[in-house]
């Protein structure tokens, strides 16, 4: 007799998607003649499966475990042959209600098991993120010997392994694919290659890509992907190039997703842009995924304007669009744009999460308004995002940056989880202050907890170095990072260590360090160089640095500034006549400075020579009295910063308000007749100098 089920008294509590649900099986169903009520229901084991099966996917946990209620009234699940289907359902509704020892205690409760019931089991550890108790059941679905594992058993751990830590297991479930003759199964091989490449291990994952006779879109889409994830941009893109010549496969949505992040990655927008083309003519431009990496990748590459039109044609927005845009336009230097959409959100009710405030607080720099970065940090505990590290390390940053070390410091004591970022975020703000021990100090606490340093945890350590002189200390941190830790030190991490050695007046030792480099020496580390040169007045050795940074960036007016400047102090004003002449034969312009001050939730900038100030007049004469008694009580300006303008005869002149300096002789009697002070410029030496110093 074909085995039934019976559910009585539930057909009243069936909600209306369930009853539609199952329409498919009105054939299945029929009144019991000899049921009390009318409420009862006969059913094949197909229908309670499926019901299951949709409580679990949607949540309803309710309904699921009253559907367990009455399979237990009705019949002795044990005694029949459909008993296990229905309880591996059972165990699956559990597990993906979040229910584990629900879903334990049905397992524990079988007498017999298959296959399907270890994976359901096995899976909801992984799922529910306890790896080491789903794969203690792997173990023990080896041992007891009754089920032998199948392709889903080793694709669900593999898709649960996520991390360096996991890749002497992925390894080993690599082992077991050959020994159970599952090598040329494609959904094995695509898991073993995602899995390889989230732990960073590229050259196995790759080996696998190029041992497979077969693959589909998902397998490409895989090593695209994963390439991209572990910064092989061009290789992603590589690999792309053959997916098409191939012929055999279409890419889909999320392998343009891929190659986008590669183009990110690149800064490549000519490769972003003929992306674009292609997603264009599939018509996917809409997805809300598409679009927002296609905005990540225009504003990544520098093309704001592009990224602004995607959001404003977006049919929807999401809060991950949100998020990129706002760091698209700190990304490019529109802080005040990124600052208003931001407001505008706010006044508009939209509801603001975690990762848009996270992005918000990026932001926030020196010339940023404080008492604002306090209303969004009102904000932040008002909405209770105080707990997320990611928003908490905004607001160290934040702090920091606007001036107010105290701040960060509070924030980072009240942190209850703090990840690596956190603590690079602290140790990057003493740095910034200038508190160089402070910030050795926390290094060693970081270490005492167990974080892990990253990279930009050794460029803060150097940056703190370079500021309080321990030379030794850094280049131990730099040897440390490759001999301890197995990183590669990046461009920035050199520039640092060069500019520690040049504060620390130890020019020919920078210059050896750069030559002895196993990578070609970038812009960063040339213009340390000659950054250095420019704070000691070695105009040789600025010369040779000079000479290199022209080569690396030959449109800009950097290395003609600093190279003149170092002129400048050793009172060679013919040579910095003649650079300063070079600048401005091709075509550029010195960088203006800026100074700003905040008084009453307001900031105040200004350039050299501003006069566009309503308080101008007051300002300057302010400023002039200020002069007059720092001459009366001794003050002698450094002749470094008083800047010479030297005519094709080599006649000093005096050079006019245009270029912020007082012409005015009467206005300075100590000083000579035709040497004109800059009071912003001066200011605006003195603070590259202290940006230097702190």
């Amino acid at each position: 007799m074909k085995l039934k089920w019976v559910f009585q008294k539930l057909s009243s509590k069936l909600p209306s998607w369930a009853t539609s649900r199952i329409s498919p099986f009105r054939n299945q169903f029929h009144q019991n003649p000899f049921a009390e009520t009318s409420s009862t229901f006969v059913l094949n084991h197909v229908d309670p499966s499926f019901l299951l099966s949709v409580c679990g996917r949607d949540g309803h946990l309710y309904l699921g475990s009253s559907l367990h209620a009455s399979i237990i009234k009705s019949f002795e699940l044990s005694n029949h042959e459909n008993g296990v289907v229905i309880m591996n359902s059972l165990i699956s509704m559990y597990e993906r209600c979040g229910k584990l020892p629900d879903a334990v205690k049905v397992f524990d409760e079988m007498p017999t098991r298959d296959t399907v019931s270890w994976n359901a089991l096995i899976g909801g550890f992984m799922r529910n993120g306890e790896f080491c108790a789903g794969f203690s059941y792997f173990k023990a679905m080896c041992l007891v010997g009754d089920c032998k594992f199948d392709k889903a058993t080793l694709t669900t751990i593999l898709s649960a392994c996520d991390g360096l830590e996991m890749c002497c297991i992925i390894k080993m479930m690599h082992g077991l694919t050959f020994l159970s003759g599952y090598k040329q199964e494609i959904t094995v091989g695509n898991a073993l290659i995602s899995s390889y490449f989230k732990c960073g291990c590229v050259g196995f994952g790759k080996q696998v890509f190029y041992e497979m006779e077969e693959r589909n879109v998902i397998t490409w889409t895989a090593v695209i992907s994963g390439l991209a994830q572990n910064g092989y941009h061009e290789h992603s893109l590589e690999l792309f190039r053959e997916m098409l010549s191939c012929g055999s496969v279409e890419p889909n949505s999320l392998t343009y997703l891929s190659l986008l992040t590669a183009c990110s990655g690149l800064e490549a927008l000519e490769e972003g842009c003929q992306i674009h083309g292609l997603i264009l003519k599939l018509g996917i431009q809409s997805d809300l995924c598409i679009g927002s990496a296609l905005m990540d990748m225009y504003s990544k590459c520098g093309s704001i304007g592009d990224a602004w039109k995607i959001f404003e044609s977006a049919e929807e927005l999401d809060m991950v669009s949100l998020t990129v845009i706002l760091a698209g336009f700190t990304q490019n230097g529109c802080e005040e744009e990124a600052i208003q959409i931001f407001l505008k959100m706010l006044k508009m009710g939209i509801e603001i999460d975690e990762n848009v405030v996270s992005a918000v607080l990026g932001v926030f720099g020196a010339d940023t308004s404080l008492r604002l970065g306090q209303q969004v940090h009102s904000f932040i505990v008002k909405k209770n995002f105080s707990c997320n590290p990611f928003v908490s390390n905004g607001l160290i940053n934040m702090y920091s940056k606007c001036g107010a070390l105290d701040e960060s410091v509070k924030v980072f004591d009240r942190m209850q989880n703090r990840n690596s970022v956190t603590w690079n975020s602290m140790i990057a703000a003493f740095a910034r202050h200038g508190d160089g021990l402070k910030a050795l100090h926390l290094y060693e606490n970081m270490k005492l907890e167990g974080a892990k340093p990253t990279d930009i945890t050794f460029l803060s350590l150097l940056h703190a170095c370079s500021h309080v002189g321990l030379v030794n200390k850094g280049m131990e941190f730099l040897e440390s990072m490759t001999k301890d830790h197995r990183m590669n030190p990046r461009s920035e991490h050199y520039a640092c260590v060069v500019d520690m050695l040049g504060r620390a007046g130890l020019l020919s030792e920078a210059r050896t360090f750069i030559e002895k480099l196993p990578e070609q020496p970038g812009l960063l580390v040339w213009q340390a160089l000659l950054g250095a040169c420019s704070l000691y007045g070695d105009s040789e050795m600025g010369k040779y640095a000079a000479e290199h940074l022209f080569s690396e960036t030959p449109n800009s007016s950097v290395p003609y500034v600093l190279l003149a400047n170092i002129y400048s102090s050793e009172g060679n004003w013919k040579e910095r006549a003649r650079t300063i002449r070079k600048m401005k034969e091709t075509g550029m312009a010195k960088e203006t400075g800026i100074s700003w001050i905040e008084i009453d939730k307001k900031v105040h900038s200004f350039t050299v020579g501003d006069k566009r100030h309503p308080q101008a007049d007051i300002i300057y004469g302010v400023l002039m009295d200020l002069f007059v008694h720092m001459v009366d009580e001794g003050y002698v300006p450094d002749k470094k910063f008083i800047l010479f303008y030297l005519d094709p005869d080599d006649k000093k002149e005096p050079i006019d308000n245009d270029n912020g300096r007082v012409n005015d002789p009467n206005l300075f009697p100590s000083l000579a007749p035709h040497v004109h002070f800059c009071f912003f410029h001066q200011a605006r030496q003195g603070h590259l100098l202290k940006n230097r110093m702190h």
